[in-house]
């Protein structure tokens, strides 16, 4: 009994392995071993859940970077389309957005109202500069070499010369009162457009410079206008300190006597605030009103004059 139990195995035919596969070098589970530890130390986050004794670094919460606006993207499939109003805008010149504006308005009277009722008002140096723009015409358009008052020359800047006077013909009115409120600035207006006015040539036809003596006519009234408005305002006192009398003569000294209505209206204007009428008389009531001026303000004024007590 003994014996055959000293024969028979203690386990399993099947439990038995190959002696190669089944007993591991010493070598070998040592460094499975020593690897799995090495693989436990570098690796931060197992080291932090085995240990602990070490606290998690709480991670420091930081702020959102600015929102950056990114152009749509494009669409690969689109179809043509006409632009957007605000686009199609931002192609047209100053020309062309003047006459599609202008084109608008004629078909619709309504949105001209509108226009004339919201647009700003006109400065003086808009206005010039437009009328700059029409007197450079004039002279590009004139012949080279040409005698520039000869019929021929005329014939040839007609059509400048004719959009120049039309449009002083239509600035002027929007300087004078009641539309313009502020003498200063009629006046203003009227000194650089009489210099336009100056600047057309002078024709040898009698016939072609009709219409430059017609602009000195209207340059006239215009001008007797403003001075009858400007001496209701403040005593005339932009008319007696603002060298207008003397702005005006030279005017009319260069248009040949076409100013003399005006040059008028301005005698009688400063002869009523006191002074003596004529030309004669404006120079002189220009001293007198420096002189007491000046007294008033050395505090002078009235000093060694006789004060009558009694009866006259």
């Amino acid at each position: 009994m003994s014996s055959l139990l000293a024969t028979q195995p203690l386990f399993a035919p099947h439990h038995h392995q190959h002696p190669d596969t089944n007993r591991l070098s010493p070598n070998r589970s040592i460094s499975n071993m020593s690897g799995r530890k090495r693989k436990a130390e570098d690796d931060p986050a197992d080291s932090d859940m085995r240990s602990p004794s070490s606290s998690p670094a709480i991670p420091t919460r930081s702020l959102p970077p600015p929102a950056i606006r990114t152009p749509k993207r494009m669409r690969t499939n689109v179809s043509g389309r006409p632009l957007p109003l605000p686009r199609l805008l931002e192609t047209l010149s100053t020309e062309d957005m003047r006459s599609l504006l202008r084109s608008i308005c004629d078909r619709h009277p309504d949105i001209g109202q509108e226009v004339v009722q919201t647009a700003p008002r006109p400065s003086v140096a808009s206005a010039l500069g437009v009328l700059q723009n029409y007197e450079n015409s004039l002279r590009a358009t004139f012949p080279y070499g040409a005698n520039q008052a000869s019929e021929y020359a005329f014939n040839r800047v007609k059509q400048p010369l004719f959009d120049l006077l039309e449009a002083l013909k239509d600035y002027t009115p929007h300087f004078l009162p009641p539309n313009e409120t502020q003498p200063a600035t009629s006046l203003s207006f009227l000194d650089a457009a009489t210099e336009v006015i100056h600047r057309i040539p002078n024709w040898d036809s009698f016939q072609n410079n009709r219409h430059k003596q017609e602009a000195y006519e209207e340059m006239a009234k215009a001008w007797a206008v403003v001075v009858r408005e400007a001496a209701k305002r403040g005593g005339g006192i932009q008319l007696q300190y603002g060298g207008w009398d003397q702005k005006l003569n030279s005017h009319n000294e260069r248009s040949g006597g076409k100013m003399e209505e005006a040059v008028n209206e301005l005698r009688t204007s400063l002869g009523w605030m006191g002074g003596r009428t004529g030309r004669a008389g404006l120079d002189g009531q220009q001293d007198d009103v420096a002189s007491i001026r000046q007294q008033l303000l050395n505090g002078t004024y009235g000093v060694g004059a006789q004060v009558r007590v009694g009866p006259w």
